[in-house]
């Protein structure tokens, strides 16, 4: 895996070639050197979470940044959503966050589970950034729904026809 965090470091300004599945992505590439991801994620917190590691996915479409919860910080039971302590994992989900520079952005995180005296249950934890079982972040969501406001229903119509081509006009 190719860390984002290193591309300042390893590579020059000019002709920048990642190997993307044999596209140039040297604007992007630049905008990596000039900025590291993990620093323009901190202006989005989380509270009692940190961004761990950031990388490239396996196919180069899209950056995985892995979470993990900060020190010392207790898990939220999802059903009274006070701290409670935790005592076991789930496997590493994906939830889906804004894209950055045309590549698909997704945080991993394992969820806590929670034994929670209160409801006298053990419950999955909540998380700042997602609702329930849903995959994709609030903020994507809000992303999404402001997008969604400023396009009229012809211009959606225009751009998915444009997307998908002939498949539309023959469904």
């Amino acid at each position: 895996m190719l860390e984002l965090g290193v591309l300042q470091k390893q590579h020059h300004v000019a002709n920048v070639a990642l190997p993307m599945g044999g596209v140039n992505r040297s604007f992007a590439t630049a905008r990596f050197r000039a900025m590291e991801l993990i620093t323009i994620l901190n202006r989005c917190r989380f509270r009692g979470f940190v961004y761990q590691h950031a990388r490239f996915s396996s196919t180069h479409k899209s950056i995985e940044i892995t979470v993990r919860p900060r020190k010392g910080s207790k898990a939220i039971c999802s059903r009274c959503h006070q701290p409670a302590p935790g005592y076991d994992r789930l496997a590493q989900r994906r939830f889906e966050f804004i894209p950055f520079w045309g590549f698909l952005v997704f945080l991993l995180y394992s969820m806590r589970l929670v034994d929670c005296r209160r409801c006298q249950a053990v419950a999955v934890e909540e998380v700042p950034w997602v609702d329930g079982k849903r995959t994709l972040t609030k903020a994507y969501m809000l992303f999404l729904a402001r997008w969604a406001r400023r396009l009229s229903w012809k211009e959606t119509g225009r751009s998915v026809s444009h997307f998908l081509g002939k498949g539309l006009r023959r469904g």
